[in-house]
């Protein structure tokens, strides 16, 4: 169910040869997630901000994900690329699995990296308190969660530009993403509603983790043969930015991408 109108998400456009990628960062990010890996695409490659991220609208409702995939195909169909690989980080994985299941015509290939959903008991006890102190701390809360994403002593660069990006980010809207994520009625964050709505893909799923336990559960959803799962070991969350090149080769060797 989506809670508002599509919005016109701000956007790049590369282009590039076969067919269009689509690639969607997570809470609190912004397009720029995603151009450590853009020197290495071959593809067309679309890369919006979600709304109330970066440089796009901010409405004061349309969190969930459906809304983010609503807002997404809206893009995709005025930009008319075809069927677009579509690659979501976090929540971004939640917003193009989304947009895969709600407007399956426009996604010829999903690809999630360490996805935001499948959380299992203990997440979801605690985080109707994590949003709570959210909503009391704001960006000190949010800072602390990208601190918890990263590796101890790497990655200082990327870690700081992700705290920089939390900070100037509305407190209620990273507040409203979770709700729409794991709180609202029509949530699939949560391990059992995971499950069910990973069921209804039909398309191609590569999955990309940085833990093999969270790996293990979305094995578990994978219904087609040419779907896959891969671990980046000694990897925080934010892989594409992390290795950018070696995920650009893993999606773009995958083989439902270079069928005809």
């Amino acid at each position: 169910m989506t809670t508002s109108p599509p919005v016109a998400l701000h956007h790049a456009d590369h282009p590039g040869t076969g067919p269009a990628l689509l690639l969607v960062h997570g809470w609190g990010g912004d397009a720029d997630d995603w151009a450590p890996t853009l020197p290495y695409w071959r593809h067309r490659v679309i890369v919006p901000d979600l709304r109330g991220h970066g440089r796009s609208p901010k409405p004061p409702s349309g969190y969930g994900p459906r809304d983010f995939a609503a807002d997404l195909a809206d893009l995709l169909g005025r930009l008319d690329p075809g069927p677009v690989i579509a690659v979501g980080h976090s929540m971004g994985a939640q917003a193009v699995t989304a947009l895969a299941v709600e407007h399956p015509r426009l996604v010829r290939a999903l690809v999630v990296v360490d996805p935001a959903y499948g959380a299992d008991e203990g997440e979801a006890v605690r985080i109707p308190r994590e949003q709570e102190e959210l909503r009391r701390e704001g960006a000190e809360w949010a800072a602390r969660f990208v601190e918890s994403a990263f590796r101890p002593g790497e990655h200082d660069q990327l870690r700081d530009r992700q705290r920089k990006l939390m900070a100037c980010m509305d407190p209620e809207v990273l507040a409203l993403c979770r709700d729409g994520m794991y709180l609202a009625p029509d949530a699939f964050g949560l391990r059992p509603a995971t499950r069910a709505y990973l069921g209804r893909r039909d398309c191609p799923v590569l999955a990309v983790y940085a833990t093999a336990t969270a790996a293990a559960f979305e094995r578990s959803t994978l219904t087609r043969p040419d779907s896959r799962i891969e671990v980046f070991e000694a990897c925080g969350h934010y892989l594409h930015e992390e290795r950018p090149r070696e995920l650009a080769s893993l999606v773009q060797e995958w083989s439902p991408l270079r069928a005809p």
